[in-house]
């Protein structure tokens, strides 16, 4: 009999559920609470564990089913949250959560996700310390506008030359482990004007399936695919939805330098502008050819054209 395995997580415990036994257990949030869980789910057949996103308390322990040969998938919390409400489920505790994701991962069709190597790991832990810096910098730039103590002044700029030079200091880092990683596929994307090292490094730790999806995939999966919304005789507008935020931000400024200096890009912009297509409409569809393009050249092995 083939089992579901949901597992709500927290910071300090697992609470685990089984499906269709109806079993649940809980174990500790730490290496060897992963020793037991993985012995507790050997004796079962197990198709699908679904665990939440839970802003990096999930990676440890899905590190570690993967590294046991579990089939794993991490999904938005928004998803099985949503299909709790569709199943008529309105409370909320860890073990009926888990109960939800065991459920949701009988009958959720998709693919489990990669597995988490340490090299990885490592660039994404260089890239969200930089994206943590960038914010204080700016965050302090704008306090700047407000303060009018001289002493509080200078701590403040002192402040920002103290994370402008750690934020060089990272990319620098950032720059030797996203080779580490994967130099090939690092070289072909810096190879494109207007994608940079902090681009790079974003699309290679938040999108790890670029080159190996189809060009609508690899669009939904950042958040840049356009869905209709259309009824009976109403047609509504397209519109994206979803997708990974990250990746979405690492392309923003990357499509406008993009638009800058490729003339194709910058026809197809102006197209789109001139057709009465608002700037943020017109950038988001040059974003999704661009992801689109990149999504090839990396599958195809090919330099960009």
């Amino acid at each position: 009999m083939i089992s579901w395995v949901g597992i709500d997580i927290s910071k300090s415990n697992l609470v685990v559920w089984v499906q269709p036994q109806n079993q649940g257990f809980d174990v500790a949030n730490t290496s060897q609470g992963f020793d037991e869980l993985i012995e507790c789910l050997s004796r079962y057949q197990v198709g699908r564990i679904l665990l939440e996103a839970t802003g990096g308390y999930e990676r440890k322990v899905m590190a570690a089913l993967q590294s046991a040969n579990f089939n794993v998938l991490r999904i938005n919390p928004r998803r099985a949250r949503a299909f709790a409400v569709a199943m008529g489920k309105n409370a909320k505790t860890d073990p009926i959560d888990a109960a939800v994701l065991a459920d949701f991962a009988e009958v959720l069709n998709a693919p489990c996700d990669k597995p988490i190597c340490a090299e990885r790991e490592a660039l994404r832990e260089l890239v969200q310390l930089r994206e943590h810096f960038v914010q204080q910098r700016d965050d302090n730039k704008r306090r700047l506008q407000q303060v009018q103590l001289p002493a509080a002044v200078a701590t403040i700029k002192e402040h920002i030359r103290y994370l402008q030079a750690q934020i060089k200091l990272l990319e620098k880092s950032i720059n030797q482990s996203m080779r580490d990683l994967d130099a090939e596929k690092a070289d072909r994307l810096i190879s494109v004007k207007g994608i940079g090292t902090v681009a790079t490094a974003s699309l290679l730790v938040y999108l790890p399936e670029l080159g190996e999806l189809d060009r609508r995939e690899i669009a939904a999966l950042a958040g840049i695919a356009p869905y209709n919304e259309d009824s009976g005789n109403h047609s509504g507008k397209r519109q994206i939805s979803g997708g990974r935020a990250r990746v979405r931000r690492a392309l923003y400024m990357s499509c406008w330098v993009v638009i800058r200096h490729q003339a194709d890009f910058k026809a197809r912009y102006e197209t789109l502008r001139e057709r009465g297509k608002s700037a943020k409409v017109a950038l988001i569809a040059c974003m999704r050819i661009l992801l689109i393009r990149l999504n090839a050249m990396l599958r195809d092995g090919t330099e960009w054209r």
